[in-house]
């Protein structure tokens, strides 16, 4: 009786979905489980279920993840569920653990090699035989083609055809590369080390040819869980095969739809083709959203509509199950800072209002774009942290090129323009303007250094005011001096460190975490999707990047761009993936004059259905503010009576009755049943001409006066 009330327990609470999840039979088990659909609640009542109605043990499962906080979460709410002793561990984690026990069988006794922490040092070493000259950023970016290679099983003598077949954006030439390989291969093991690759290739090695060892791992662990399974890449995938060993009692979870690290070598094409390679696999699809209000889920479900590709075979609609809450903000700034200050101030205005500031996240595509943030944040005293990477300030490539700026002064003539001098400081320490480089380091180097002429862009738009005496002043042209003594006072104010205070992350740092109210800014295309994504593959993990943003928030979302990175730049596009921003440069702009074109407004407003708080996309849709599906509370009486007051206007206009209102304006009304002359312009196809034309006899026809007591519009009489 206890087991059985134990097991009731951990049913209780779930849904259809998650249930059938939960109770799935041993064997292949795919859960596609959407963004806030209870992922983790389900794999951990699938493991409590199975080991308190006996058909596991706990020490037989083992539950892999990709982040340790992942794994100790996995692990609390096991307990938590008063099943103790599941391993939960990441990849890296379990592959460790098993090498060090076996290491003595395996070594014939030696000690286990001392683990790299990062191949930097070792590739730079490498990087210098082959005759290439690194900084760490271009270090950073051959350590990662070689993780890349190395993740997907790739030797150094196939690194070129498989980084061609990859259409890898390497950052030398890719003979160059797999030269470095090669030699950071023979460093590593002259000097006795391995890294975690290798580490995985150990456990891999360890199992398959050593057949006590494949026993004993086999008998420990015969049920496996893996969440995020779109991230797996083959190395992975091939150590997961080598401990089920032909076995088959293997669950994962994953949302193809959130594949956003397939340049690490990442892929979802275990996950895609769990159902074809796994016979008689369960397979099921968890869609109802617990995390974000229908509003939210409406806007993502509307990003990720569009997708094209492998991924989107496995697209997931969401179902929102929260309550109602706030339309998504969308907003136009006329350049980056504007659209920073404006942010700042809303930061503060939630604040004030109660929302914690730990609840709140401003997300953008690279790290280079956070400098613009941490001013406009640090001026408005919000306090503020930066998630997975330094602050702007704090980071080496910057801190060098504020001491190049500054020995600069010395030999700069004080004539000498602001931005000219400041671009030739910096390319004194090895940077071009115009010329990102290959390699995702390296160019995020280049990133934070043209942000700093940015920076000086600006800071040259506003010229020094000197005084020169009591009541008189003059202006002067900003000196390099000037602008490093800026810099500094820049620092300085976004240096504070702070506890508690709003997140600033890249998007690629979010996922997984989840806020109350999330801003996603810099939306402008070649930012979001990066101007770096050139096949349609990469262009489509960009737009899943977006979805990612989209759904970290739970009530409140703004999404934002710049019509131009600095005052009076060029002018730039939004991002592609947001249908709700007007292509012809249309859309509530933050600047416009608030007796701007109402069309204009509307075209940018984020529509919702008033049924199931889905986004509305489709015109007809829009117009009648609701799903074509959801059911309709539509007057019939009162569409009758505004048919036939058309028809009596149309024949007295001598036009066709469509140029009046169309068939779909007239439900809308018959619907909405509008009170006010505002309702009547909320309805799509409604504007100030026919609200004047028409909006009298309307509002009278809604609030039942006769068909005959209303003149037509244009009736003499």
């Amino acid at each position: 009786m206890a087991a059985d009330s134990s097991v009731e327990r951990i049913l209780a609470g779930l849904d259809p979905e998650q249930r059938t999840a939960v109770t799935a039979p041993a064997g292949p088990v795919c859960i596609l489980a959407g963004a806030g659909t209870g992922k983790t609640r389900a794999i951990t009542h699938r493991i409590a279920y199975r080991v308190l109605s006996g058909e596991v043990a706990a020490r037989h499962v083992l539950a892999v993840t990709f982040t340790a906080r992942a794994a100790a979460e996995l692990r609390a709410r096991l307990g938590a569920l008063g099943v103790p002793g599941v391993q939960a561990r990441t990849f890296h984690g379990a592959a460790l653990r098993q090498v060090r026990y076996f290491a003595p069988r395996l070594l014939s006794g030696r000690e286990m090699p001392e683990l790299l922490d990062s191949k930097v040092r070792l590739v730079t070493l490498a990087a210098a035989k082959a005759g290439l000259r690194t900084d760490r950023a271009a270090a950073r970016d051959l350590a990662g083609e070689i993780e890349w290679a190395k993740s997907s099983l790739v030797e150094p003598g196939e690194y070129v055809v498989a980084a061609a077949k990859a259409l890898r954006d390497t950052p030398h030439d890719p003979a160059r590369v797999a030269e470095v390989f090669a030699g950071y291969e023979t460093i590593k093991r002259a000097n006795g080390v391995i890294d975690f690759e290798d580490m995985l290739r150990a456990a891999v090695w360890g199992i398959e040819e050593h057949p006590d060892v494949a026993e004993q791992v086999r008998a420990q662990y015969r049920h496996f869980v893996v969440d995020e399974y779109q991230d797996v890449n083959p190395l992975q995938q091939r150590l997961l095969d080598t401990w089920l060993g032909g076995r088959d009692d293997l669950t994962v979870v994953g949302d193809a739809s959130q594949t956003i690290y397939s340049f690490t070598g990442a892929s979802s094409a275990h996950l895609v083709d769990f159902p074809r390679q796994r016979r008689g696999a369960v397979v099921v699809r968890l869609v109802r959203d617990y995390r974000s209000t229908p509003q939210v889920v409406g806007l993502a479900n509307a990003v990720i509509q569009q997708a094209r590709g492998t991924e989107a075979r496995l697209r997931l609609e969401l179902v929102g199950q929260r309550p109602p809450g706030p339309e998504p903000d969308l907003r136009i700034f006329a350049d980056e800072p504007a659209e920073a200050a404006a942010v700042a101030a809303r930061c503060r205005q939630l604040i004030a209002a109660g929302t914690p500031a730990r609840e709140i996240a401003v997300l953008f595509r690279t790290n280079a774009q956070s400098e613009a943030y941490e001013k406009a944040l640090a001026e408005a005293e919000v306090p503020y942290q930066v998630q997975g990477a330094d602050r702007f300030f704090e980071r080496t490539e910057v801190r060098q090129a504020v001491v190049a700026l500054r020995a600069a002064t010395r030999s700069t003539p004080g004539e000498t323009p602001l931005v000219p001098a400041v671009v030739e400081a910096l390319t004194a320490v090895g940077w071009a303007p115009d010329q990102p480089p290959p390699g995702g380091a390296a160019r995020e180097r280049w990133e934070a250094l043209a942000a700093l002429v940015q920076l000086a862009e600006e800071y040259a738009a506003t010229p020094t005011v000197l005084p020169i005496g009591e009541a008189a002043s003059v202006e002067r042209p900003a000196s390099l001096a000037d602008f490093c003594a800026e810099l500094v006072r820049r620092a300085a104010a976004q240096h504070v460190p702070t506890v508690d205070g709003v997140t600033l992350a890249s998007l690629h740092s979010a996922k997984g975490l989840e806020w109350d109210a999330v801003f996603l800014v810099g939306l402008s295309d070649g930012t979001l999707p990066t101007g770096y994504a050139k096949t349609t593959e990469q262009v489509e993990e960009e737009r899943r990047l977006l979805y990612v943003g989209v759904t970290r928030a739970r009530e409140w979302l703004w999404l934002s761009y710049a019509s131009a990175r600095s005052p009076g730049g060029r002018p730039r596009r939004p991002c592609r993936f947001l249908p709700q921003f007007d292509r012809s440069g249309g859309g509530r702009s933050a600047d416009a004059p608030a007796g701007g074109r109402k069309s204009d407004r509307r075209r940018s407003q984020v529509v919702s259905c008033r049924i199931c708080g889905a986004t509305l996309l489709a015109g007809a849709d829009r117009k009648l503010g609701r799903c074509a599906d959801c059911p309709s509370d539509l007057d019939e009486e009162l569409l009758g009576r505004l048919r036939d007051w058309r028809a009596r206007v149309a024949g007295v206009q001598k036009v066709p009755a469509y140029v009046v209102f169309t068939d779909a304006t007239l439900v809308a009304l018959a619907e909405r049943r509008p009170a006010s002359t505002a309702e009547l312009l909320a309805i799509a196809g409604i504007g100030p001409r026919k609200l004047g034309l028409y909006g009298d006899a309307v509002l009278a026809l809604v609030n039942g006066t006769g068909v005959d007591e209303v003149v037509p519009a244009g009736d003499a009489a």
